[in-house]
């Protein structure tokens, strides 16, 4: 199964006690994340497998950039995502930091069997989004 979070929240602009609806209100995407591929369930005959990411409502930036409004790709790689109120750890097995702003990332060598990729999306200082905006895809590398 497939998770995806994604959420959009929209605000309108209010006089007194009378909200104007159509005209003043926007509607304002928070950031989400979406691995493209590889697509959930695929069985795959290569080791090396390639990883493909689309965000939205956030613009992707190097960890070195700390504007605001912007983030990078984190990927967990068969392992579960640590806390989100935490700074994601550098340097642990399974856990790839996609720190230069890339959108794409080849996972070499994986074993045969079935292997479950996380995407989760953090600030320049590697802290998760708030709301947290992440994807999951379940996929398995032939024998």
């Amino acid at each position: 199964m497939k998770v995806s979070w994604s959420v959009r929240v929209s605000t309108c602009f209010s006089m007194g006690l009378i909200v104007v609806a159509s005209a003043s209100c926007q509607e304002a995407e928070l950031p989400s994340v979406e691995i493209v591929e590889p697509v959930e369930g695929a069985v795959l005959a290569d080791a090396n497998v390639r990883v493909v990411l689309r965000a939205g409502g956030v613009e992707i930036a190097p960890a070195s950039d700390p504007r605001e409004g912007t983030a990078h790709h984190h990927l967990f790689i068969d392992r579960d995502v640590t806390p989100l109120q935490d700074t994601i750890p550098a340097g642990v097995l399974g856990i790839l930091h996609l720190g230069r702003g890339q959108t794409e990332f080849v996972l070499q060598e994986l074993e045969p069997g079935e292997h479950r990729v996380i995407a989760l999306l953090a600030d320049h200082s590697h802290v998760p989004l708030d709301p947290p905006a992440a994807d999951t895809v379940r996929f398995t590398v032939q024998r």
